[in-house]
């Protein structure tokens, strides 16, 4: 990977003046024109028409997405981390995806950093200048990545100064990027390795991309992140056998799942977990395959948290 950028165009990108943006984000919607005369129920029914294309704007992009997945199960697996760079409502959603991965699959908290223009600020409220500071971007790779990890940008526009200033910087370290937008035209320049592009066309309100253009990233971020988990097996079928009973909810769930992934008797399944010492994953392989606990906490370690390869193993 090669360097597409230089100091002068980071600089640049920087400067405070009006840009346009030519996206199809940004087009005017003929099917929402008068929508402010329009009653409640209606407005509702305008919206949902609009937002039933987003799912099939991102199913064209799945391919592309899969790749994205590929390279960031393989800098898992080298020991790197995954990146996600985002600005606005893609980088609130960025930070809330990689937030809730940690409680759902007990992902180690180091594998998914989120990084958003302008702090934690904009977490909160919009700072929507610190999108425009392509060095900052950079800076956030320069200091924060290393050369095992991978770094997915996210710009409903395709052209957000501070992630694109962020992919340049992974590139120049040759770093593996992609980019997700909603912008075809953007994607076919992009400083990244991979364009994952979820064309949702007009927003239902010129001006803004939180709604069919933020809802497209909801998904794709989704999508991917829970592919990664399935890749790295934090899930057994489509169980979440990863999970840590952290309240009553979940200790009731880690119950149920046991149940349902090896047909014992809730009482079985409540030993077992007891036993396990509230590893499921431990309690689960110990159900299926009759082996003791320490064994096969034994064959999950050696099989890297896999429970079918740990099964595997204790079958061979």
């Amino acid at each position: 990977m090669t360097s597409d950028t230089t100091t002068s165009e980071v600089d640049m990108a920087t400067e405070d003046r009006p840009t346009g943006v030519e996206s199809p984000t940004e087009r005017g919607n003929p099917r929402t024109a008068g929508i402010d005369l329009l009653p409640t129920p209606d407005i509702l029914n305008t919206l949902n028409r609009e937002d039933r294309t987003v799912a099939d704007a991102v199913g064209r992009a799945l391919p592309d997405l899969a790749r994205a997945v590929d390279l960031a199960v393989d800098a898992l697996r080298a020991g790197g981390r995954v990146h996600y760079v985002g600005a606005g409502t893609s980088g609130r959603l960025a930070v809330l995806d990689a937030a809730e991965l940690v409680p759902t699959f007990n992902m180690p908290s180091g594998w998914f950093l989120a990084h958003q223009a302008g702090g934690q600020r904009a977490f909160l409220e919009a700072v929507e200048n610190a999108e425009d500071d392509a060095a900052a971007g950079a800076a956030t790779i320069e200091n924060q990545a290393g050369d095992n990890d991978f770094v997915l940008g996210l710009t409903a526009s395709g052209r957000t100064p501070y992630v694109l200033g962020a992919l340049r910087a992974a590139r120049r370290r040759g770093i593996p990027t992609a980019l997700v937008s909603a912008n075809p035209g953007a994607a076919r320049n992009a400083p990244a390795d991979i364009a994952i592009t979820a064309d949702t066309g007009p927003e239902p309100i010129t001006g803004s991309t939180r709604m069919k253009a933020g809802s497209a990233q909801k998904l794709v971020l989704t999508s991917f992140s829970t592919t990664v988990m399935i890749r790295m097996g934090r899930t057994y079928s489509n169980l979440m056998v990863s999970m840590v009973a952290t309240n009553a909810k979940l200790r009731g769930r880690t119950i149920s799942i046991l149940r349902e992934a090896t047909d014992a008797s809730e009482q079985a399944c409540s030993q077992a977990l007891s036993a396990a010492d509230g590893d499921l994953k431990t309690a689960l392989v110990h159900l299926l395959t009759g082996v003791s606990v320490d064994r096969a906490s034994a064959a999950l370690t050696n099989a890297g948290g896999q429970v079918r390869d740990a099964l595997s193993s204790l079958e061979s």
